[in-house]
């Protein structure tokens, strides 16, 4: 199910910093939205990182500095907007063990984490991205977690990307690799359901690779990323080097 075999120059990942990292990258403005950006503006494919719902996190900017920077024979111009206009949901509210935690978690999920109205605006956003540089760039998506979804819905007929990959995925539906018009990475995490992830590989119908970390937590490659666990950090090294040639097969 998974494609194997890694470029050269995606051996060159830098090794993950596990605490206080300085990010590379700078915001800009999309009328009101923060968004984080890096990478060379000479850069020709760029990459719209969906976030999960924590929101920023020193583990996504590195993320996508890591993208951005690691290979310097093919280098992306990266962005991450901040679709919760700086409101995500509170690291406390997860796991939700309890009734509160569940309706706090159910009311984000049907407001600003709606999956199907984040994805009405992220063509819009890609264009304001495009306008606010005065560059076009050929593109491809990586979602984590619920962007993960957000990156299913916008993969379907009519998508302004060029490749697509998703990172310990939520709410994986084998319903929306049907419709997938774009090659496909997912990395999953040992905590996705086993079953959803297997028919989600089998509908596609696109170039594909499917692979589960299955020692690593739901998130590792973002905000739940334990980087001071040894372990962690080389799957989440592993899992970037893995993105980056997939990528670089597809951008």
């Amino acid at each position: 199910m998974a494609s194997h075999g890694h470029s050269e120059a995606c051996c060159n990942v830098p090794p993950a910093v596990a605490k206080d990292y300085k990010e590379k990258g700078t915001y800009i403005d999309l009328d009101g939205m923060k968004c984080y950006t890096t990478g060379p503006s000479n850069a020709t494919s760029a990459i719209l990182i969906i976030y999960d719902i924590f929101g920023f996190s020193p583990q996504a900017t590195q993320g996508a500095d890591i993208l951005a920077h690691a290979d310097s024979s093919h280098q992306y111009q990266v962005f991450m907007p901040d679709f919760f206009l700086g409101k995500p949901l509170p690291k406390s509210v997860f796991p939700p063990d309890n009734e509160e935690k569940k309706k706090q978690m159910g009311e984000f999920f049907a407001g600003p984490a709606n999956p199907a109205e984040t994805a009405k605006k992220v063509p819009q956003i890609v264009k304001q991205i495009e306008g606010k540089s005065a560059r076009t760039w050929k593109w491809g998506s990586l979602g984590m977690c619920w962007g993960g979804k957000i990156v299913s819905l916008t993969s379907q007929s009519g998508t302004v990307f060029s490749a697509a990959a998703e990172v310990h995925p939520a709410m994986v539906d084998p319903e929306d690799a049907k419709g997938f018009k774009i090659p496909v990475c997912m990395l999953a995490s040992g905590d996705e359901d086993k079953e959803a992830v297997k028919g989600f590989g089998e509908a596609l119908t696109v170039p594909k690779h499917i692979e589960t970390f299955g020692d690593q937590v739901h998130g590792w490659m973002a905000a739940r990323g334990d980087l001071e666990n040894e372990r962690v950090k080389s799957e989440y090294e592993r899992g970037y080097k893995t993105l980056l040639d997939f990528y670089h097969q597809h951008l």
